[in-house]
């Protein structure tokens, strides 16, 4: 990277040689993030489905488990098998809400080194 200008004023994108990288704090921020917008929207729409899914799953394995270990009414069943539900699913939601938006950012910078990096030499 000799002969280049690093001072702040310059447009030249520095990246790193072998993978592409930002070198220059400007270039991070600016192509290779998803905007908050994406990232919150992504947010939600994991901790959605992450949580829908997992109570229908927690539901349908949890309640007949419960029903044969619990003798009683149903509304008994419902209440000591709800909290686990519950519990498994606002876990399943918070893996979902941070999982979904991390996958984006990383296809958004991997989309973006590949792009940027110069063509393979024979």
């Amino acid at each position: 990277m000799t002969g280049k200008n690093h001072s702040h004023g310059s447009n030249e994108n520095f990246r790193c040689p072998h993978c592409a990288g930002p070198l220059s704090k400007n270039m991070e921020t600016s192509n290779w993030t998803v905007s908050p917008l994406v990232r919150d929207s992504f947010s939600m729409i994991g901790s959605a489905v992450g949580g829908t899914t997992s109570a229908f799953y927690g539901f349908n394995h949890v309640m007949p488990v419960v029903r044969r270990c619990v003798k009683g009414p149903m509304w008994l069943h419902f209440l000591i098998g709800t909290p686990p539900v519950i519990v498994f699913s606002s876990a399943c939601a918070g893996l979902a809400g941070g999982a979904v938006p991390a996958l984006a950012q990383l296809v958004s910078s991997s989309y973006h080194a590949a792009l940027s990096s110069p063509p393979p030499s024979e």
